[in-house]
């Protein structure tokens, strides 16, 4: 993979979480850690990930309860991490739609080979779902190939620009925040940098700029892209 892999651990056990945190992000992933459903929500309010590990019995909303509402809204991976470790917990766990299910104690190599496979699965989906395309209004953005296209001609924008674009047609219809989106490219720069991209991609996009119909600010958040 060449961007490292966007974690989010989801547990109410302090010191498993901490260890969980370390241990994945010296294995080469980005982690961002939740304490329980509720946490975990608002956390993927504002921030993308690439799969989420994500404990069963927690205080509140359980995790399959969390695993169910988010299986009808998005389809992040999801690997479950629990105690629970009779046939028909994990049979439960898989029929909500967990894609894979380790039961705790377990080796932490164990889970990184696991989370590595659930995301090499995705990405074989993924390439054989051939290309990506989103459409809004004239234009359409191939996320493959980070290319931006008005009818059939090209539209040329920069690096920075056709990565900024990416993420925000990664999580189309969603709120980005400015941190997530300089953290999806080198090249979108700080989240200080992030307006002045937007602003210039909504030159090329927007009818009118001022009033932007696709590429959308949301409030106390980020940006959204909105497609037809």
């Amino acid at each position: 993979m060449d961007e490292a892999a966007h974690i989010l651990v989801v547990d109410d056990d302090t010191r498993l979480r901490d260890l969980l945190r370390r241990y994945l992000s010296d294995q080469g992933f980005r982690v961002t850690v939740a304490r329980d459903a509720a946490d975990a929500r608002e956390t993927l309010r504002a921030f993308a990930f690439d799969l989420l590990v994500l404990d069963i019995m927690m205080p509140g909303e359980n995790g399959l309860d969390l695993l169910r509402a988010l299986r009808r809204e998005q389809a992040v991976p999801i690997l479950l991490l629990t105690a629970l470790d009779e046939v028909d917990n994990r049979i439960e766990g898989f029929e909500s739609g967990a894609d894979d299910y380790l039961v705790k104690p377990f080796e932490p190599r164990e889970l990184v080979l696991r989370i590595q496979a659930v995301l090499r699965r995705v990405a074989a989906r993924e390439a054989a779902a051939g290309p990506r395309r989103l459409h809004f209004g004239a234009f359409s953005f191939d996320l493959d190939k980070a290319e931006l296209r008005r009818g059939e001609a090209f539209v040329k924008i920069s690096a920075a620009e056709a990565q900024l674009l990416k993420a925000l047609a990664d999580r189309a219809g969603a709120a980005v925040s400015r941190e997530e989106l300089s953290a999806a490219s080198p090249e979108v720069g700080n989240a200080r940098t992030i307006d002045v991209q937007v602003t210039r991609l909504r030159r090329k996009i927007e009818s009118d700029p001022k009033f932007p119909r696709y590429l959308q600010t949301v409030r106390g958040v980020g940006y959204a892209l909105i497609p037809d």
